[in-house]
């Protein structure tokens, strides 16, 4: 299991991620911005994702990122706009 604090960063970085991109990091992003393996990512990102976190969940089966509240990374009919670009969707 990995520590809280890595926890922690992955969750930033992924919440980051969907504000500044629009979408959800993949795990190999996530790596190189936490300075982690692939592997380390992918494992530290499905603890993330398996419900420790309210609103924050994988795609099932899968090692995408489906939702981080308040985002959603699937489209959804919840638009968020912001200075009037429309880039992220809501839960």
């Amino acid at each position: 299991m990995a520590e809280p604090q890595l926890l922690a960063s992955m969750y930033h970085a992924v919440i980051s991620g969907m504000v500044r991109d629009g979408r959800a990091p993949h795990y190999t992003e996530l790596a190189t911005e936490l300075g982690l393996s692939p592997d380390q990512a992918r494992e530290a990102l499905h603890e993330v994702g398996d419900g420790r976190v309210p609103g924050f969940w994988l795609s099932s089966g899968t090692d995408y990122v489906a939702s981080a509240a308040p985002f959603s990374n699937i489209p959804t009919q919840y638009l968020i706009s912001v200075e009037g670009e429309q880039k992220w969707y809501g839960q």
